[in-house]
């Protein structure tokens, strides 16, 4: 089917969002197998990532619709060219893809389908010039002849000729595994659901707005365009409250940013723990907006004995919950908001969640949702009622009096602690502090 796009790249250039989602949505795959030259699949999904942002900020000033195939593959290569530069990515022989190393053991399974993978993408490498743009998109999503042509500028003719060159260059036994192997890593179906747009920015909180059937998981990563400096901001997600708003915590200082900018969730996961400045910055910002100011001297009691002593939460103030992996932060987390969620005074709570760790492997798993994790355990977000709960990249191993410190801006810490596991204590609470004692 021979593409319609120009009356999308009109609309989405006047700043339509819809219609630019429907344009990532035809055009994806497309850049996507223009991207492959990078010969590395999350790196191709990532040029793809950047190239739609960019896109976007530079759709106002395509005088051409008809010229938007071209124009998005320049983009592309572009990005795909500042990855090559950066990794100094070499081309593996067909002949030698099988013995490419790898960093780390991995299971039988995994390790086939990486070097099945290589293998593919050697193969496409060895093709001449002239046939890998059309054999890469072709065997990618199967596009149609009319379309390879639309998006490389060529006639149909020409695609035809290249693509039985193609064929003829790749034996058939390889030409099944290329293509079953770019099929299987195609762009996901739901790649043009990632965009959303800018509601508003306080300080540096980010609210957008995603299809609520697609929403960005927790504790990953957005990139918002910044049109007016050709820039992507990074946030990270910590509260998805409702109606297909995600709240994110921007990376950098935030510029003057339009309402309905591109934001595009890349699904990947921040690393690094919070800058204790930025947390200063971020609890009196949040709170205050939770607490609407009614702050209180009052205790808001949870029925859990060693918080309600140690660490009592105060009515009105807010909470952080730090802990290594395995001490119990979201279960901790669950418990205070089934208990306290029906006060009369609103609490804002912070859940410290350490970076992905070999202590908890599924934490590693590229495909791995905390959203869905806490939901498969019949948990909330941590958003209901009375408490408001946000999602933050803690650090790595356990908290020391120092990191613990960098947490003064909260009015209550309850820190988890493995050592207190051991000691059969529950929940695993060594120590808390009252800001206002």
């Amino acid at each position: 089917m021979v593409m319609e796009y120009e009356q999308l790249v009109r609309q989405a250039g006047g700043g339509d969002v819809k219609a630019f989602v429907e344009l990532t949505r035809r055009f994806q795959q497309f850049a996507f197998g223009s991207a492959l030259m990078v010969r590395d699949f999350q790196n191709a999904e990532d040029v793809v990532q950047e190239a739609f942002v960019a896109a976007w900020s530079g759709l106002p000033s395509l005088a051409d619709p008809a010229a938007f195939p071209g124009w998005l593959r320049g983009i592309v290569r572009h990005h795909a060219f500042r990855v090559l530069r950066r990794k100094q990515l070499s081309a593996v022989p067909l002949a030698d893809a099988e013995a490419v190393p790898d960093e780390e053991p991995l299971p039988d399974h995994i390790l086939d389908a990486r070097r099945q993978a290589a293998a593919a993408l050697a193969a496409i490498s060895e093709l001449p010039d002239r046939l890998r743009g059309p054999a890469t998109l072709f065997f990618v999503h199967e596009c149609s002849h009319q379309d390879v042509a639309t998006f490389l500028g060529l006639s149909v003719v020409t695609v035809n000729n290249r693509l039985h060159a193609a064929r003829s260059h790749l034996k058939q036994r390889i030409l099944t595994m290329v293509t079953d192997t770019l099929h299987a890593h195609a762009l996901p179906n739901d790649f043009a659901n990632r965009i959303g747009r800018l509601i508003e920015t306080r300080g540096d909180v980010v609210d957008a707005l995603f299809d609520p059937a697609a929403l960005p998981d927790l504790m990953t990563e957005l990139t918002v365009s910044d049109e007016a400096r050709k820039n992507g901001l990074k946030v990270h997600v910590m509260q998805r409250p409702g109606g297909g708003v995600v709240r994110g915590l921007a990376a950098s200082a935030l510029p003057l940013l339009p309402k309905g900018a591109t934001v595009l969730s890349s699904r990947r996961r921040p690393q690094g723990a919070i800058d204790p400045m930025q947390l200063d910055r971020l609890v009196p910002l949040l709170a205050a907006a939770t607490s609407d100011e009614r702050q209180t001297d009052e205790v808001v009691e949870t029925g859990i004995k060693v918080i309600d002593v140690m660490c009592p939460i105060r009515a009105g103030g807010s909470v952080a919950i730090a802990g290594e992996y395995g001490t119990g932060n979201t279960v901790v987390m669950e418990e205070i908001v089934r208990r306290i969620s029906r006060s009369v005074y609103p609490v804002t709570m912070f859940v410290l969640i350490p970076p992905p760790s070999e202590v908890w492997p599924p934490s590693l798993d590229e495909n791995y949702s905390f959203a869905d994790a806490l939901k498969a355990e019949g948990y909330s977000e941590g958003t209901v009622g009375a408490v408001q709960t946000f999602f933050l990249r803690g650090v790595d191993g356990p908290w020391t009096a120092e990191t613990l410190a960098s947490l003064a801006a909260v009015d209550t810490i309850v820190h988890l602690s493995r050592d207190m596991i051991l000691c059969k204590t529950y929940p695993a609470s060594t120590c808390g502090r009252h800001a206002r004692d």
